[in-house]
């Protein structure tokens, strides 16, 4: 089986997650964030042993496992009737991170748009990522350092995704508005489907 899927889409700081969890609190939309899930990994499981081997030597898990636990949960959330591919669309964000990714999600997930959230200015996403890392407790994403990595990395690895999906899947929406108007944007796209 896939799962109608919406792909929300942007560089770090753009408010990915936060139109997820808006779009995950209607009726007949299943939010999954990647990243939520790799932070509640539980490491007594082979596939939590495997991810802490990667990180815990500072390297990036491999494509495949990232994959692998994305489609066990997944699996887990429909037999817990969290989610129901038959009447639900699922809203990711946070995957996929890059090419390879996108191509192991493609057995699974039939994307219906993908919704890349633009945002120009470096410096507003710069903010963005520290004032959430402050409110989450995540001080070590607060650092210019780390915060000009993952922009790097996203320019490099995760932007040349949108290159391997269908142009006219991918909706570009300005991520500078105020969430409530990203979110009607996003929204917008989907009643004209």
């Amino acid at each position: 089986m896939t799962y109608k899927t919406y792909l929300i889409f942007g560089p770090p700081g753009s408010g990915k997650g936060t139109q997820g969890k808006c779009l995950g609190s209607i009726p007949r939309f299943f939010h999954f964030a990647c990243g939520d899930v790799f932070r509640s990994l539980d490491t007594r499981t082979p596939l939590g042993q495997a991810f802490l081997e990667y990180s815990s030597r500072g390297e990036l898990v491999p494509d495949e496992l990232t994959v692998k636990l994305w489609q066990s949960r997944i699996e887990n959330m429909v037999e817990a009737s969290l989610f129901k591919p038959d009447i639900d669309a699922l809203v990711l964000d946070g995957i996929p991170r890059n090419v390879r990714q996108a191509e192991l999600l493609a057995e699974k997930a039939q994307i219906a748009k993908v919704f890349h959230l633009t945002c120009p200015d470096r410096s507003v996403l710069a903010t963005r990522i520290k004032r959430r890392a402050i409110s989450n407790n995540r001080l070590e994403d607060a650092s210019d350092e780390v915060i000009q990595q993952r922009l790097a990395m996203y320019e490099l690895t995760t932007k040349p995704v949108l290159d391997y999906f269908d142009p006219n899947l991918i909706h570009h929406i300005d991520a500078m508005q105020s969430p409530a108007k990203v979110l009607f944007d996003i929204l917008k796209e989907i009643v004209h489907e």
